[in-house]
């Protein structure tokens, strides 16, 4: 079997500095680039901490049609509840921590409305 790792996800943004203003600080993920590389393409990557995925954004990376919020982002935390402190004392509208039998979530929009969850996997035998 071949091994496939996930390394990067494309996320449409509409404004890119508000979005580079918004992963990088804050958030405080890490700005990995933010390259123009002409007035058609520009290359943001940033990488939550602890993760070996990015999400990149920028100009001239999806098709002009691609402005919909994507619904279903999701990082992976060991505690909930430090995750949902951390983004409400970064300023971050984030929802309350919720158990569900799948693991511990909060939920947060980004400024274009990509909705990203933070799950605390329950604990497994």
């Amino acid at each position: 079997m071949v091994d496939y790792r996930l390394e990067l996800v494309i996320i449409p943004v509409s404004d890119v500095d508000r979005a580079v203003e918004f992963y990088g600080t804050t958030l405080g993920w890490s700005v990995d680039f933010n390259q123009v590389v002409s007035p058609e393409l520009r290359f943001v990557q940033v990488t939550p901490p602890g993760s070996a995925c990015s999400i990149a954004f920028g100009v001239g990376l999806l098709p002009a049609e691609a402005t919909a919020p994507i619904p279903g982002l999701q990082v992976v935390t060991d505690d909930a509840d430090a995750a949902h402190d951390d983004l409400a004392a970064r300023g971050v509208a984030v929802g309350p921590v919720q158990d569900l039998a799948w693991g511990r979530f909060v939920w947060f929009d980004d400024p274009d409305g990509n909705h990203w969850a933070v799950q605390q996997v329950p604990k497994r035998d």
